[in-house]
């Protein structure tokens, strides 16, 4: 009976060659490295060596413009008034934060529908549209902006039928009902799925309370603040040595690198 040939920890199969893995991967990274340095024809230039820190210089960031201020972009005035008091249900104000609605959830939705988010430009949308779980994301032929114009104007119409009142005009205990009654999908709409609608406003009124303030919502970083998110800072440097102990790191936000 023949035993199997004994194999090194650096060797790939039996019988191969005793190349070890380490000298393989580094020969094979310097010939490319080697490769793309004969090309420029200056070797030294190509592949600068940074020691130490970082190279930064203050004030030459490229973060992404802040939303312009002003009027709604996209919500009409009775969309905005329906979907502000939606938001201030979903994340009401309490002894720990501001409520979404102060927070500026409608302006962060508002700016995001009318940009590339509301016409779904990273979202395959060539079909075919089937309905699927939810681990597989996002089955709609519509665009968010398009979800959110068909199914506000579907639910108010529906809640005016129930109560005899459009939902900015009810209660606060039934404005809660009914939301709940969305979410579980005991609140049928004709050709609106109610539960992912619902889902749709409470990703992006999470999104606006807990987002960059550049965006429209986060007021005075307030998500942040509630949650102890130091924002956007640079590095931590300055308290990586501070293990254990609270910080009260003031949040940064990017919109104060971009004026």
């Amino acid at each position: 009976m023949t035993s199997k040939p004994k194999l090194s920890p650096d060797t790939d199969a039996p019988g191969a060659p005793h190349l070890p893995r380490r000298r393989l991967l580094s020969g094979l990274a310097a010939f490319a490295a080697g490769g793309v340095l004969a090309k420029t024809g200056n070797a030294e230039k190509a592949a600068p060596v940074v020691r130490g820190e970082m190279p930064w210089s203050p004030g030459l960031a490229d973060p992404p413009m802040p939303t312009k201020q002003g009027g709604m972009a996209f919500f009409t005035p009775a969309e905005a008034q329906l979907v502000g008091a939606i938001v201030e249900r979903l994340i009401p104000a309490d002894d720990l934060s501001i409520g979404a609605l102060e927070a500026g959830c409608v302006v962060f939705i508002d700016r995001q529908l009318a940009g590339d988010f509301g016409k779904a430009v990273a979202m395959y949308r060539r079909g075919r549209f089937l309905e699927g779980t939810p681990q597989q994301g996002p089955q709609f032929r519509e665009t968010p902006a398009e979800r959110y114009r068909s199914g506000l104007a579907a639910f108010d119409k529906r809640v005016v039928a129930m109560h005899g009142k459009s939902f900015v005009e009810l209660g606060e205990a039934q404005q809660d009902a009914l939301l709940v009654a969305l979410e579980t999908g005991k609140l049928t709409m004709e050709g609106i799925d109610g539960v992912a609608l619902f889902g749709l406003l409470l990703q992006n009124t999470r999104e606006g309370f807990l987002s960059d303030p550049m965006y429209g919502g986060n007021k005075n970083m307030a998500g942040w603040k509630m949650i102890g998110f130091p924002g956007a800072r640079y590095d931590f440097r300055d308290v990586v040595d501070k293990r254990g102990k609270k910080l009260n790191i003031i949040p940064i936000s990017m919109a104060d690198k971009s004026a």
